[in-house]
C-alpha cells in the first residue's frame, strides 16, 4: 500500500510522472534463480580442482602451544596443509569492511588462521586441501595441536570486570581521546553530549530508567560461506565467491596475504543471502594460501551451516541502560543512556553507531550517551542490517513506550511532539536533512490497524519507531549503446537478492527515456569495472543508481552529438523526447539513431564513477499485534504494519519486500533467536534447528506502507530502503506483551521462557 503521492521531481525539481520509476516489472535476475540456472559460488567448478576444509578450536579460550601437521601431509592425496605460520606477519592497520564495521587488519588476519591463541569455539587453526573432501576431513583429525586452556569470558559486562580473563594482552582502552596502559578488555569508550544532564532532569515530571540485555543473534542466511581460488603461475590470483562487495574481497586479502591488488581478480557469484554478515572475508585468504601451496591448484571450500553459526560474524549482545524524563506537556527534557556492546573475539562492535541511533527519532535538548566496544571469547561480530540499532531502539523505544504510559498520551502523538524534523541535530552533533519520520507517524496514526478495535483476552498492541542513517560511498559503472537500441549496463554492485540491478538499470531507463526491457545488466568482475563497495548501508540504489543517472546523461549528450552529425546542424538544435530525436523536421527513435551509429564516430560508449556523500537518513514506526498464551509464554503475532519514509520507491514491491524481510528477521530477533553457550563457552545450538529463526507459521502477512519523502540530495529522490525495518520489531512487540499480560520484557529474545518467569514473578509480587 503506498501513501502520500509524493512529489515526483526530476533534477532541474520540475514536477513530472515517471515512466519507468514506481512501477514493478519482473527482476533481471528472476528467471535464472527460480529455474536453477544462477551460478553460486559452491556451483563453480574447475579442472583439477581440490577440495578444502577447516579444523576449528573445541576451546573458548586457550593458548596454542604448538601445532604438529606431519601426519595430515603425509595423508595420499593431500596436497597443502596451511596455519597461521603461512600468513604474514601484519602491523597494524585499520580498514573498514561495510557497514560500519571497522577492522584491524591484524586482527582479521588472527580471525582467518588463530596465531597464537584461540578466542571462540570454532575459531580457524588449519587447513587442508585434498583431492576430494572426505580426505581433506579425515586430514583434519590427523592435526595434532596442543592447547593450554584458558578460562572464558563470555558476558560483555563480566569481561569489563578489571580482573576479567584477558583475551588479546596487546589490547589497551581508547577513553574519550586517551589510551590506557594496561591489559584490558574494553576496546574503546565513546562519549555524546549536550545540554544540562541534571537540570533536564529536574524539569521532568516523570522519569523512567530501565537496564536491557540483547542477545548475540545471527543474520541466518541459507547459503554458507564459499570460495574458489587459483593462485597462477605468473602471479596472479583469481577467486570466485559469494560476496557483498567484490572489491572488499580484492582489497582485504591483498592486505592479508601482501599481494598487491592489481594481482587480485575477485568474481563475484549469486549470492544465497548476506545481510551485512558477508562483507569480512575468512575463507578467500585460505583457499589462495591452499592454492599456491598445492602447486597452483585451484581450491574449493565451502562452510557447513554449523561453521557459518560458529565462526562467521553475529552481530552483538549488548547490555544498555536507559534513563528518560519528560514534563506534564509530554516533552522529553533528559535523556542518559550507556550502551557496553560486545564485539567478539576481537574489537570493532556497531556501538558507534547505536549510539548515533538510540536517541536519533526524538528532540532532546540534555543528553548524555556512553558507548563501550567490549571483546568476548564469541565469534567477531560483523554487520547485522543496521548495525547495533535493533538493541539500541528496543532499550529507548520501551522507555519511551513506559513514560506514554505514565502520562496517560498515546505513544503516536507522544513521538508526534517530540520527533525529530529538518534541522534537528542528531546526538552525535550533524543536523538532519530533509527527512519523513513525522509522516511515518502520521501515516500510522491514520492506518485503519491503528484504529481497528483489539478484543479478546491477553492480547495488546504495540508502536516503536526506528532510525538508520543509511550511506553512500563510492560506486562505478559504465555503459554502451548497442546496434539494436539496447543499452549493456556494467557495474561493481553485487545484487544481493534485494533486485538492485532491476531498480539501477530502472534508473538508466528513466534517464534514456527507453523501455527497461532495453537495458542489459550485467555484475562485473574487479577487473572489469572501476572501484565499487559493497552492497551494504542501504547504499546501492541510492549511489549506483546516482550512476545510472550519470550514464544516461553521458550517453543522451553523445547521442545527439551524433544525430547533429546525421543531420549537418548544431547539436544545440537537436532535442531529445520521449526517445525521439528531432531536428529541423528531421526524426529519429534511440533504436533508428542507434543502428546508424557507424556513420558517425562509431560507439557511444560512457562510464561514471561517484562519491556519494548526501544520503538520505531511513525513519520507520511499527504497529504490532500479539497474542500471548500464559500458560506456555507463547507469542502469536497477530496483524504487523510497517508504516517507512522509502524516499521515492524506484520499484515498489521490491521496496516492500526489503521492508518485510527486515521486519520478519526483527521479529525473530525479538522472540527466539539466540546464540547459547554452555560454561567452558561451547555454542550448543549451531543449527538451523536449534537455533530458531521464524518461519511462515510464525509470521503474518507483513503489511507496508510507503511513504515517500524524496531526498532532495538524488537525481530521483532514493534514500536507502533495506535496513531500517529490522530497528524496530522487537521493542514494538514488547509494548504489545505489556499491553496483552501487564509485563515488560527487558531482555531479548522474548521467549517463552523469559515471559512466563516474568508472569510467575509478577504473580509472586
Amino acid at each position: 500500500m503506498r501513501t502520500m503521492d509524493q512529489e515526483t521531481k526530476t533534477e532541474e525539481g520540475k514536477q513530472r510522472a515517471y515512466r519507468v520509476i514506481g512501477t514493478t516489472p519482473i527482476r533481471f535476475d528472476g528467471v535464472d534463480k527460480v529455474t536453477g540456472r544462477a551460478l553460486y559460488g559452491a556451483d563453480i567448478r574447475l579442472p583439477g580442482m581440490l577440495y578444502g576444509a577447516v579444523l576449528r578450536s573445541p576451546h573458548a579460550h586457550a593458548r596454542i602451544r604448538s601445532i604438529d601437521t606431519r601426519q595430515a601431509e603425509a595423508l595420499p592425496e593431500v596436497k597443502a596443509v596451511v596455519t597461521a605460520a603461512d600468513l604474514p606477519d601484519l602491523e597494524d592497520k585499520m580498514a573498514a569492511v561495510g557497514e560500519a564495521s571497522v577492522v584491524n587488519l591484524r586482527y582479521q588476519s588472527n580471525n582467518v588462521l588463530a596465531r597464537d591463541k584461540v578466542l571462540y569455539h570454532g575459531h580457524a587453526i588449519a587447513a587442508v586441501a585434498a583431492t576430494n573432501p572426505h580426505i581433506a576431513e579425515e586430514a583434519l583429525a590427523l592435526i595434532k595441536v596442543e592447547y593450554e586452556v584458558l578460562p572464558p569470558v563470555l558476558d560483555v559486562r563480566e569481561a569489563m570486570r578489571e580482573d576479567a580473563p584477558i583475551l588479546l594482552e596487546d589490547l589497551r582502552t581508547e577513553e574519550l581521546g586517551h589510551k590506557g596502559d594496561r591489559p584490558t578488555n574494553v576496546a574503546k569508550h565513546l562519549r555524546h553530549q549536550r545540554g544540562d544532564l541534571e537540570k533536564g532532569f529536574q524539569e521532568a515530571a516523570v522519569i523512567v530508567e530501565r537496564e536491557f540485555f540483547t542477545a548475540t543473534v545471527h543474520q541466518g542466511y541459507i547459503e554458507p560461506q564459499n570460495v574458489v581460488a587459483l593462485y597462477n603461475t605468473d602471479g596472479q590470483v583469481t577467486i570466485w565467491c559469494s560476496t557483498q562487495g567484490a572489491f572488499g574481497v580484492r582489497d582485504q586479502v591483498s592486505e592479508i596475504l601482501q599481494i598487491p591488488v592489481s594481482r587480485i581478480r575477485v568474481i563475484p557469484t549469486e549470492i544465497g543471502g548476506g545481510f551485512g554478515g558477508k562483507n569480512s572475508v575468512y575463507l578467500e585468504p585460505v583457499a589462495v594460501l591452499l592454492s599456491k601451496k598445492s602447486g597452483y591448484r585451484p581450491v574449493k571450500l565451502v562452510m557447513s551451516h554449523r561453521e557459518v553459526l560458529a565462526a562467521t560474524g553475529p552481530t552483538a549482545a549488548s547490555y544498555i541502560r536507559v534513563k528518560m524524563g519528560a514534563d506534564r506537556n509530554g516533552r522529553i527534557t533528559a535523556a542518559e543512556a550507556y550502551l557496553a556492546y560486545a564485539a567478539g573475539a576481537f574489537p570493532g562492535s556497531p556501538v558507534d553507531a547505536a549510539m548515533t541511533i538510540i536517541f536519533g527519532p526524538y528532540r532532546i535538548e540534555n543528553l548524555r550517551i556512553d558507548g563501550y566496544d567490549v571483546v568476548v571469547n564469541r565469534p567477531k561480530t560483523s554487520a547485522y542490517r543496521a548495525p547495533g540499532a535493533t538493541n539500541a531502539a528496543f532499550a529507548c523505544e520501551t522507555v519511551v513506550d513506559e513514560l506514554c504510559e505514565k502520562l496517560g498520551m498515546d505513544p503516536i502523538e507522544f513521538r508526534l511532539l517530540n520527533g525529530v524534523r529538518e534541522g534537528d541535530r542528531r546526538a552525535d552533533g550533524p543536523a538532519y536533512p530533509r527527512i519523513g519520520y513525522l509522516e511515518t507517524l502520521q501515516a500510522a496514526r491514520a492506518h485503519p490497524h491503528y484504529t481497528a478495535p483489539l478484543e479478546g483476552p491477553h492480547r495488546g498492541r504495540g508502536v516503536a519507531s526506528g532510525c538508520w542513517l543509511n550511506y553512500g560511498g563510492k560506486s562505478s559503472a559504465s555503459a554502451h549503446v548497442n546496434a539494436d537500441g539496447t543499452v549493456t549496463l556494467v557495474m561493481g554492485s553485487v545484487d544481493i537478492g534485494g533486485g538492485t540491478r532491476t531498480a539501477i538499470a530502472m534508473q538508466l531507463a528513466e534517464t534514456l527515456d527507453i523501455p527497461l526491457e532495453d537495458i542489459k545488466p550485467r555484475m562485473a568482475d574487479t577487473d572489469s569495472v572501476g572501484y565499487t563497495e559493497g552492497t551494504y548501508g542501504s547504499r546501492t540504489t541510492f549511489a549506483t543508481g546516482w550512476v545510472a543517472y550519470e550514464l544516461g546523461q553521458s550517453l543522451k549528450r553523445q547521442l545527439i552529438e551524433r544525430a547533429a552529425q546525421l543531420w549537418e546542424v548544431s547539436p544545440d538544435q537537436v532535442t531529445y523526447v520521449d526517445g525521439v530525436f528531432s531536428a529541423n523536421g528531421e526524426r529519429l527513435t534511440f533504436k533508428e539513431l542507434a543502428a546508424r551509429l557507424d556513420e558517425t564516430d562509431g560507439p557511444v560508449v560512457a562510464s561514471a564513477a561517484i562519491h556519494a556523500r548526501r544520503e538520505g537518513p531511513a525513519f520507520t514506526t511499527h504497529i504490532v499485534d500479539v497474542e500471548v498464551d500464559p500458560e506456555t509464554g507463547k507469542v502469536q503475532i497477530l496483524r504487523y504494519t510497517a508504516v517507512q519514509d522509502v524516499g521515492t520507491a524506484i520499484h515498489p514491491t521490491l521496496v516492500e519486500g526489503q521492508i518485510q524481510g527486515a521486519a520478519a528477521q526483527g521479529i525473530g530477533w525479538g522472540l527466539n533467536e539466540e546464540y547459547v553457550y554452555d560454561e567452558e563457552g561451547h555454542l550448543v545450538n549451531a543449527s538451523f534447528l536449534d537455533y530458531r529463526i521464524p518461519t511462515c507459521m510464525d509470521l503474518p502477512m507483513i503489511d507496508t506502507v510507503l511513504v515517500e519523502v524524496p531526498n532532495p540530495n538524488h537525481p530521483y529522490g532514493v534514500r536507502g530502503v533495506g535496513e531500517v525495518s529490522i530497528v524496530p520489531p522487537p521493542a514494538a512487540i514488547a509494548n504489545a506483551i505489556y499491553r496483552a499480560v501487564g509485563v515488560r520484557l527487558n531482555v531479548l529474545p522474548m521467549s517463552p521462557a523469559r515471559i512466563l518467569e516474568a508472569l510467575w514473578q509478577r504473580g509472586q509480587t
